[in-house]
């Protein structure tokens, strides 16, 4: 299945994207997602039964329009909306003042007076009308469209009340100027205005506000340069970009940033790396190390290789994955859409009702069209639509701006059931940068040559393990054959020689007898993790390299414990090595001395039990285990995210940012069930006084004012789901 992320335009609230959603979904080979407040689809298709013009043509069919594949550069187009508000917003007051001048005792307009010139009056009324009619025009014919296809939305709503009201007066005024004087009562063209007005002016606010939600996202595409200075023979040249290609040497100054990712092959220097990974600590670089597009040079000249470019980058993979993890739904989220996919169909079923019920009871045709109108105008369902998507796309934009990526919204739902939190040691608990802490050696072999020969075999590793000898590399020394024997070791051939390096389960599987198992067990106690080396089949050294305790690991062990969390070790090392460990945390349960597929086990067996479970690992050996825990959360840094299979990455490796993660779920949770409170509450109350439930106390609804309110009931989810930003700073 193919994966794209289309831009679709014409959805207004939570019914537009049902109807998309479900239109989609019915074809073929097609599964898609959409995101009301991304204005988006996530759409997994089947290439051999349907292309990308099939898929714009569903959009189109289901009543709406594709733009394509969504574009995150291409989203900053002029907008004249503000403009017409303002200029509305006089001629509103104008319309106002000539429409109510006389009930507010306010001095009237001569020649536009109500009783003395109806026509007058009722034609100003029409003229100033027209421009509010032309300016929502975009919401009536989507209103009407919608109605066609058997798919009314908010849209549809609103178009049925803002014609009704306007056919109406727009009748009347014929009357008026046929000679019936008296019909001047019932013209209502203020109405039609004002809740076009309120209803534009409150998606303009509403818009300006889901932008804020994106601008973590959008900052990531901006952050890296638009050009490069490239390395050339006779010195060096300026180029954009596009014209950079894997293998360019680049060059970058002080106060410059990365172009692209890449691998510095000369200099020395500090790099910021704050927006990237949350770390607001420079980070220093050697030759060999790795450097990130948009990061910032602070302080040395380095030349370095070009290695991802594009697509291929560090951001723009983090950007895809954050638009993807916004495209994904909650449990509570699939419940409110189906909610208010019943919603605009049962809303203007008990306005039709309202209309009629109030003729049969003997009201006029002016007061039932009214209260047919404001029914339809204060339900719209717009509030209920943006309760849980925008809380969503608000945390998860916040949370990559602060080196927690999220690739699934969901995550932030399940996150606040974990009760039990399993941490790998080495390479997680653990920095991963091992030193040699002591060398038995039982071979006729000087210690150089025997680290000689390990750091050689191990230079084929990606294992934490091998950086421990990273400085013993000998690149004379021939090696051939290496293999990874998964969970226990590293084989490989040297001058002829089978060598073996690993732990004690590599005596088991080679059928070798242990005869250093107290010399294990001595230098098991100092802490240290322990490699046999073997040559041959014969053990000739027994290898301790020892590791040091994340400074953020006791903080968050600490934290997790308070927060009654299960907290468990789990590792390869034997049980000694993992209990000294385990201690230094305070962490009470240890599984030690199993293989990467007896992790999973564990994982699983936790799960029987009725544990939802959180795995954090370094994302190498762990996968299997990230894969199967209910969330899995990997430590597998910037430069590795494209291909990691947790559900959450730190970009930072900072252990601590799991409490921030709990954080942040607990009160995205508590926002949006604030926010569906807010939007059926609003529902509740208003409908009933809408039909005119409450008018023998005096309390009663026009069609502006549910168009004003319905506009604060939607900007009061907008708003409380913005609080959302600051939780994570």
């Amino acid at each position: 299945m193919k994966k794209v992320i289309l831009k679709i335009d014409g959805m207004s609230c939570s019914a537009c994207q049902n109807r998309v959603e479900k239109y989609l979904n019915k074809q073929d080979g097609v599964e898609a997602t959409v995101n009301l407040v991304m204005a988006q689809a996530l759409i997994h298709y089947d290439e051999a039964i349907v292309t990308l013009s099939d898929l714009d043509r569903y959009i189109e069919e289901s009543g709406y329009k594709s733009l394509g594949i969504y574009d995150l550069k291409e989203e900053n187009k002029k907008d004249n909306t503000l403009s017409y508000l303002i200029i509305l917003a006089f001629i509103g007051i104008l319309l106002m003042y000539i429409s109510m001048s006389h009930m507010l005792k306010l001095p009237v307009i001569p020649y536009l007076h109500m009783l003395k010139k109806p026509i007058n009056f009722g034609i100003s009324l029409f003229i100033l009308t027209i421009p509010f009619i032309i300016f929502g025009f975009d919401i009536l014919k989507s209103g009407v469209l919608k109605l066609i296809h058997k798919s009314p939305n908010m849209d549809t709503l609103v178009t049925i009340g803002v014609l009704a009201s306007f056919i109406y007066s727009l009748v009347n005024l014929v009357l008026i100027i046929s000679g019936n004087k008296m019909m001047v009562e019932n013209l209502y063209f203020e109405s039609s205005a004002m809740v076009i007005y309120f209803i534009k002016l409150g998606r303009f606010i509403d818009k300006n506000s889901k932008e804020k939600t994106k601008k973590s996202i959008k900052e990531l595409v901006q952050i890296t340069p638009k050009s490069a200075i490239i390395k050339i023979n006779d010195g060096e040249k300026e180029v954009t970009i596009d014209e950079v290609k894997c293998g360019d040497i680049l060059i970058c100054k002080p106060g410059m940033k990365i172009a692209v990712d890449g691998v510095i092959v000369d200099g020395t220097s500090h790099f910021d790396e704050a927006f990237i990974t949350g770390e607001s600590k420079p980070a220093k670089k050697n030759k060999n190390d790795k450097v990130i597009a948009g990061s910032i040079n602070i302080d040395g000249y380095i030349e370095y290789k070009a290695e991802r470019i594009g697509p291929d980058s560090t951001i723009s993979e983090m950007v895809r994955l954050v638009v993807e993890a916004t495209n994904t739904k909650t449990k509570i989220q699939k419940i409110a859409d189906k909610v208010s996919g019943i919603f605009v169909p049962g809303i203007i079923a008990i306005a039709i009702i309202t209309f009629f019920v109030y003729l049969i009871i003997g009201k006029s045709f002016n007061e039932s069209i009214i209260s047919f109108v404001t029914v339809l105008v204060v339900a719209c369902p717009c509030a209920l639509g943006l309760a849980t998507p925008l809380a969503i796309v608000t945390s998860i934009g916040a949370s990559s701006k602060n080196g927690i990526l999220i690739k699934k919204g969901e995550i932030l739902e399940t996150t606040k059931d974990i009760d039990t939190i399993v941490f790998d040691k080495t390479g997680t608990l653990t920095n991963g940068k091992l030193s040699i802490s002591n060398i038995n050696n039982y071979s006729n072999y000087s210690d150089d040559k025997l680290l000689n020969i390990v750091s050689s075999i191990e230079h084929n590793s990606i294992h934490p393990i091998a950086s421990a000898f990273i400085k013993h590399y000998d690149s004379k020394i021939n090696v051939s054959n290496f293999k990874n024997l998964f969970g226990i070791g590293v084989s490989a051939k040297v001058d002829n020689k089978d060598y073996y390096i690993g732990n004690s389960k590599l005596l088991s599987k080679l059928n070798i007898k242990n005869s250093y198992e107290k010399d294990e067990k001595k230098l098991s106690k100092t802490g240290s993790s322990i490699l046999y080396l073997i040559e041959n089949s014969k053990i000739i050294a027994l290898i301790g390299v020892k590791d040091t305790v994340r400074e953020s690991a006791k903080y968050t062990i600490k934290k997790l414990l308070g927060m009654k969390k299960n907290v468990i070790m789990l590792s390869g090392d034997n049980v000694e090595t993992a209990n000294i460990i385990a201690k230094e945390l305070g962490i009470k349960k240890v599984i030690a001395d199993v293989l990467p597929s007896e992790k999973e086990k564990v994982l699983r067996n936790l799960k029987d039990n009725n544990h939802k479970v959180m795995m954090i690992g370094d994302g190498i050996n762990d996968a299997p285990s990230l894969a199967s825990s209910d969330i899995g959360v990997s430590l597998g840094g910037a430069t590795d995210i494209a291909g990691d299979s947790a559900d959450v990455i730190l970009l930072q490796d900072d252990l601590s940012k799991i409490i921030i993660l709990f954080n942040i779920s607990k009160k995205t949770m508590r926002i949006i069930k604030q926010n569906l409170f807010w939007a059926f509450s609003y529902n509740i109350l208003m409908i009933p006084i809408a039909i005119g439930l409450l008018k023998p106390y005096d309390i009663v609804l026009s069609p502006m004012l549910a168009s004003l309110l319905m506009t604060v009931s939607s900007l009061t989810v907008v708003f409380n789901s913005l609080r959302l930003r600051r939780v994570v700073k």
